[in-house]
């Protein structure tokens, strides 16, 4: 059944639908805000505010978008707003990262290496690095990341080519 489905049936009064919904999400909203957090307890913590804003505001969503969209656009917000409460500017780490693209993909061939791309990762500008993660990781579309990052499509297609591009700038100085 579609999130979509499931949300319908959690409007209409299922409770158990949007339970499915929260198992299906849970784990990728909790590793998407402690990219931000740095802080796994602190990302449960806030995935759990994003579930409950969605209770308690459930007619707030657009059916036009996927819900998945939609849970990382109020977990985004969510998150840089954790940030700006603490005021501290935090880099997104990420574990386990590879890319496919033809160009990187020369650079990139062993999995050892891919520690060596989690620090060049971290040297990105914290949209790019957003950028790479939703795209890259989440496999997102570039409608669902200009929506969550709040940026057209255009601005999206841009972002991730200067991100790659300075991505591989970085790794060809790594030496790789």
């Amino acid at each position: 059944m579609t999130d979509k489905k499931l949300y319908q049936k959690y409007l209409n009064g299922d409770n158990k639908a949007f339970e499915e919904l929260v198992i299906k999400y849970k784990d990728n909203i909790i590793y998407f805000i402690s990219r931000y957090t740095k802080n796994t307890e602190i990302a449960e913590d806030i995935s759990q505010d994003v579930f409950v804003y969605i209770l308690l505001n459930k007619e707030q969503y657009d059916f036009k978008y996927s819900f998945k969209t939609y849970l990382y656009m109020i977990a985004k917000c969510r998150a840089i707003n954790y940030i700006k409460k603490e005021k501290k500017i935090i880099k997104i780490d990420y574990e386990n990262l590879y890319i496919e693209d033809n160009n990187l993909e020369e650079i990139v061939y062993k999995n050892e290496e891919n520690q060596k791309i989690r620090k060049v990762i971290n040297k990105l500008k914290p949209d790019y690095q957003a950028v790479i993660y939703l795209v890259f990781l989440e496999g997102l579309k570039y409608k669902e990341v200009a929506k969550i990052m709040n940026k057209n499509i255009g601005q999206i297609k841009v972002m991730l080519y200067r991100a790659k591009r300075k991505l591989k700038e970085y790794l060809e100085k790594e030496d790789f």
